[in-house]
Order: C-alpha cells, then structure tokens, then sequence
C-alpha cells in the first residue's frame, strides 16, 4: 500500500509522541534531612547577671615605723603568712632604752624636790598661824611646792610617752594576712612614717569588685531588699571551678562617665584560691524563674521577621515558627512566647531545611545539653 504524505506526517507525529511519553519519569522524592533535635522543657531558670571582676585584698595595710632607727631583726620571711600580733620587725631598743632611763631619773629628782618644798609649804603654813612669817613667805613656797607637783606630772608623761616609743621598736602584724616584698633589710635606717617596710593583704575573706549597667539598678535593690545576693566567681585558670559568696556593697552612685554601678562581693576563699590582682568572671544572681519553657539557644535562629525555631510535627515535618525569647541561662534560653512544653524542636541542620520538609532524627537530646 502506497502512502500518501500526509499519513506519514501523521503517523511520524505519533511515533515522536510514544517516545517522549516513553523517556518521561515520574520525579524522584526528597529524601530527609538529617537533623538533631531536642524537647522544649519546662523548669526553673534563674535571673543572672555576668560580669568581669577584680579581686582585692579584704584588708590592705602598708607596715611604717613610728620612731626612727635601725632595724635590728626581721622575724618573718617575705611572701608568708603572718597572724594578727606577730612580731615583724624590731628596731634597736637601745636609743630609746636610754631615753626611759632619763626620763626616770629626772622623775626621781623632781620628787624629791617635790617633796622638800611640800614639806616647807606646811612647816610655813603652821608659822604663818603663829605670825612669825608673812603671808608672802607661806604662798611664795606654797606655789613653788604645786610647780614641783605640775613638773612631777610631766615627768609621769614623759616616762610614758618614753615607754611608747620603746614599745614601737618592735612592730606587730595588725592583722592576719600574708606578707610582700620586704624593702628594707637589717641594719637599714628607717624613719618614722617614712616609706612601707612591708605590705600585708588579707586573702581570708577576700572581695571581687565589679561594675554593672544602671538599667540593672533596680533589679539589683529589689533582690537586695528580699534578702542576701548570692554570687559566684570563676576561680582563674580553672574552667568549671568557683567560689562563692555574697554582695556586700552597692556604691551610692553611678559612674556618669561610665553609667555603670560598682558592687563588691565578698567570699571566704578559704582554698586561697582567689588573689589580689586578679580578674574574674562574676555570675550574680539575682532571681529563680519559676516554669518556664527552656529550649537549647543555638536552636533559636534569626530572620527579618525575628527570631524563629524549626519545630518537628507527629509526621516528621518542619513547621518554621515565631517564637520569643528571653534570657539566657548557660546554653539554654527561656521562651516567652511561640513555643509549649514537651515540643521538639531542630538543634542542628537548620540551614538544609525549608517548611514542610521531612526530617530524620540522628539523635534526640535534653534541652541545653552540648552538640
């Protein structure tokens, strides 16, 4: 059979149609993305502040001598431990021995004089009723007998001021701490309130002082008002140790060059573990939370509608939510609003997802626990 030309277009038309329809394939699905999750849970969360401290020395006292001299002895070895009414360092006695002995001795001679004109005071006093002195005579011995009696009190006091002097040859720790450097060594002369001979820091209990923004000001009175403050300071190059303590001191201003507000926490640093000089990473607390819903904060993304979280639904799709966050605890972060208790929500792989898309769990993981 002969073909005319209009069936062989048609029938080349549908030979090209059968094989198109053959070479079309359905579209292959998407497959899971692999994700972390985690559960939003619900707890108590506490208010915090943090900060960066500097310790200081409780108690800081520069040791002068009160009397000129030489230093005979030192009784400790710098850079030790000291307690309250230590001998420290003696001064030579000797200058000041000799200055009490004459004291003494000029003490003596005025008592005796003292006395003498005492005695002659009377022995007129009994003339003077019988008229054989005058009126004259008798007060002229009576006032020499009271200058000789003001004179004896001064001698009192010059023996006395002699013995304090003597007493400050030897120099005691007014308080238990821990010694620094010594300046002068045995057989230096040193002069009275003249330079430190040594320094001495009390390190039991100790302060850590720190500042914070004024806009904290009023969260800071109310807990200070309801009862002690409690807070915490990171022990220097031991990550994960702290020590303890509570605030002692809230400044009466704000530093208008700064407008922050200096606080002192004192701790009893008892393992002597916090030292003068030093900075800290200060954690005060300031309140508890109580039941609010915590999920990890890295879960928590951000895009210009706010922040958001991909929660996983029953059937193993992401829904892209608004949430709310509030603070910050650690690695966890309080959700105000967007989010319910005992949701999972992704912690890792977010940036393969879209809404919709189908998940698969690698690991499921308590809030605020670490990758």
């Amino acid at each position: 059979m002969k073909l005319t030309p209009l069936t062989l277009i048609i029938t080349a038309l549908f030979l090209c149609c059968s094989s198109c329809t053959a070479k079309k394939e359905k579209p292959k699905a998407k497959p899971p993305v692999p994700v972390k999750v985690a559960q939003a849970v619900q707890k108590n969360v506490p208010v915090q502040i943090k900060a960066i401290g500097n310790i200081e020395a409780y108690t800081t006292v520069a040791i002068k001598s009160q009397v000129s001299g030489q230093i005979a002895r030192v009784h400790f070895t710098e850079g030790s431990d000291v307690e309250k009414g230590t001998l420290l360092i003696s001064i030579d006695p000797e200058p000041f021995r000799a200055t009490l002995s004459q004291c003494e001795a000029t003490l003596a001679k005025d008592q005796a004089q003292a006395k003498f004109a005492r005695e002659q005071a009377n022995r007129y006093e009994g003339l003077l009723k019988d008229g054989i002195v005058t009126r004259d005579q008798y007060e002229s011995l009576h006032s020499n007998a009271e200058s000789l009696a003001a004179t004896l009190a001064a001698d009192r006091a010059a023996i006395k001021n002699a013995r304090i002097q003597l007493g400050y040859c030897s120099i005691r720790s007014p308080i238990s701490g821990r010694t620094g450097t010594v300046a002068l060594q045995p057989g230096n002369l040193v002069k009275a309130n003249d330079l430190p001979i040594v320094t001495i820091n009390q390190l039991s209990p100790i302060y850590v002082t720190f500042s914070l923004p004024e806009k904290r000001l009023a969260e800071i009175k109310r807990a200070m008002a309801a009862g002690q403050l409690k807070i915490e300071a990171v022990i220097p190059n031991e990550p994960g140790s702290t020590e303890t303590g509570t605030i002692s001191f809230l400044d009466n201003a704000v530093n208008p060059a700064t407008g922050t507000i200096k606080l002192k926490g004192v701790f009893a640093n008892k393992a002597r573990k916090l030292w003068p000089g030093q900075f800290t990473d200060v954690v005060m607390t300031l309140a508890s939370r109580q039941n609010a819903v915590v999920i990890p904060t890295h879960a928590i993304q951000t895009s210009q509608e706010g922040e958001f979280v991909y929660v996983v639904k029953p059937d193993a799709t992401v829904e892209m939510r608004q949430v709310t966050s509030a603070i910050a605890a650690g690695e966890e972060t309080v959700i105000e609003k967007g989010l319910a208790a005992g949701e999972t929500v992704v912690v890792d792989g977010q940036l393969r997802l879209t809404p919709g898309a189908v998940v698969e769990t690698k690991e499921k993981q308590p809030a605020g626990s670490k990758k």
